[in-house]
């Protein structure tokens, strides 16, 4: 049976042991992404518990959803809430970039075959996001597909290959999520290559567009029924959100894009998460 929806104010207890999950994971291993999992959170929580259409019992049913990580260095969200909705063991999280884990360092599907696709490469998610949405409207199937990418990650040309792609061939029943955080791994986009005005580049593209606060559950929810609702467009949400989001010392700063907090951060950083 498909998964079950959960109230904005279960999703509200979730997130905060979310963020949790993912800072343990990343503390244990020593190595790992932490800003760009912790702005992403509602995002996903609100896609796997009040968007998607999936069965955690029937990961590969043909009508199903698809989710694409194509920023798939946040893969210690993917894998802390996809342990919420049953896919895989919670109580595994923190083999994390371990050996044989399944919980590599980037989603592959060698080793956790729930998954859709290996992520990881930046600018492919779209392309990938954007096939399985053509199969399934050749189909005929009532499959939806969703991407989500970095904002510094659409510095990518492949990514507006697929965004050009897309609304010629009024593919509509396609979603991208940029996580707009404002930082990628050597700074701030800004200083680094702007991306603005952003939405008017996904208009620009035949999108629709829907400039969205990455962290209010309630306007998540009412942006992707806005999308499905959407009709002869693709449709890109851009979900502004805060690098870090939840951990002070996280939060805004760059250095947090790439490297594990020590064992006194993760104390501290799970004090802030009670």
């Amino acid at each position: 049976m498909q998964q079950q929806q959960k109230s904005l104010d279960e999703l509200t207890v979730m997130a905060k042991r979310v963020r949790r999950a993912i800072i343990e994971m990343i503390g244990a291993a020593g190595s790992g992404h932490p800003g760009g999992s912790l702005s992403a959170v509602e995002v996903l929580l609100t896609l796997y518990f009040r968007t998607m259409r999936h069965d955690p019992a029937n990961p590969k049913w043909k009508d199903r959803d698809r989710f694409i990580l194509s920023k798939g260095h946040a893969s210690p969200v993917l894998y802390a809430v996809m342990a919420e909705a049953g896919y895989c063991p919670a109580d595994k999280l923190n083999t994390f970039r371990k050996l044989g884990s399944m919980y590599q360092g980037h989603p592959d599907v060698r080793f956790f075959p729930a998954l859709e696709a290996s992520t990881g490469s930046l600018g492919e998610g779209v392309s990938l996001a954007l096939g399985m949405a053509l199969a399934a409207r050749l189909d005929g199937s009532p499959a939806r597909s969703y991407a989500m990418l970095g904002d510094g990650e659409i510095q990518e040309g492949q990514v507006w290959e697929g965004a050009m792609f897309a609304g010629y061939h009024k593919i509509d029943n396609v979603v991208a999520i940029v996580d707009s955080n404002r930082i990628q791994l050597d700074g701030f986009v800004k200083d680094i290559m702007e991306i603005e005005p952003i939405v008017d580049k996904w208009r620009s593209f035949g999108w629709h567009v829907i400039d969205v606060d990455g962290h209010n559950l309630a306007a998540l929810d009412a942006a992707f029924q806005e999308a499905a609702a959407t009709n002869g467009k693709p449709t890109a949400i851009i979900a502004r959100t805060i690098k870090g989001k939840g951990v002070s010392f996280m939060e805004n700063n760059p250095k947090f894009h790439g490297t594990a907090p020590t064992p006194d951060e993760v104390k501290r950083a799970l004090q802030e998460l009670q």
